[in-house]
């Protein structure tokens, strides 16, 4: 598969499905490695998660935070296996993101 112009914006044309509330998903590669797009509405985020492998993530529109942190358009952010954080985006944002396992979400804790 090839994607063209995906840092000018080429991700607009591509179809997206709900995932999760506020988000949706565009599934590139099934994997492992698993590659998708995610586009989060404005206030829309991910609950507190714990890596169970690499994740990997471009912010190619909009920003997003953590509790580490805000990443603008064309920040590269590596989430670790055994790391644990939740997400969120004021403004929306689009990101490409690539993980190696699934995300335990940890609610309740």
């Amino acid at each position: 598969m090839i994607v063209t112009d995906l840092l000018k914006g080429g991700w607009r044309d591509m179809a997206f499905a709900p995932f999760r509330p506020g988000i949706e998903i565009c599934t590139i590669h099934a994997g492992p490695p698993h590659v998708a797009l995610l586009r989060y509405a404005p206030g829309a985020g991910a609950p507190r998660h714990r890596h169970a492998g690499l994740e990997t993530i471009l912010v190619l529109d909009g920003s997003q935070s953590d509790e580490n942190g805000h990443y603008d358009t064309g920040s590269l952010v590596l989430n670790p296996e055994g790391s644990i954080h939740s997400v969120r985006s004021d403004e929306g944002c689009v990101v490409l993101i690539q993980w190696t396992r699934p995300v335990e979400f940890l609610e309740g804790e």
